[in-house]
């Protein structure tokens, strides 16, 4: 586990909010990718179930043991009001696993986030694979 991984801060404007998710992804603590949802948070998996709890957080933990960076490109970012923000999102999960298995998953994510109390950005609704449909 990467000891930096506390010193993640979430974000305070929406179109930096998938650059925090993946340097909580590559931290490969489980922990500092939960804080970059809301508690409540629902995760589309690639089936195009939606996830929310453990549930949600054994779908990313899987992700990220697979020990291969993701890597992000903002597209879009839609924003309402001064709470709610659609992000569109080029992501990539490219690499050899310690194994030496090579990991290749990509998608464009549709996904939600809601600026907090604090000011901070989260998550709603994280949906990886957008509109595709599973197969």
């Amino acid at each position: 586990m990467d000891h930096t991984a506390h010193a993640i801060e979430s974000a305070t404007e929406p179109h930096l909010h998938p650059s925090v998710f993946a340097a909580a992804f590559n931290s490969g603590d489980p922990a500092a990718l939960e804080r970059a949802y809301e508690p409540d948070a629902v995760l589309v998996t690639r089936e195009g179930t939606a996830v929310t709890g453990a549930e949600r957080r054994s779908a990313n933990t899987a992700l990220q043991s697979l020990g291969v960076p993701i890597s992000i490109t903002v597209q879009q970012v839609y924003r309402f009001d001064d709470s709610i923000v659609l992000l569109i999102v080029d992501w990539e999960i490219v690499g050899r696993t310690a194994s030496g298995d090579h990991v290749d998953i990509r998608g464009t994510a549709t996904d939600v986030a809601r600026r907090g109390q604090d000011g901070r950005w989260r998550y709603v609704i994280d949906n990886p694979f957008g509109v595709a449909r599973p197969r």
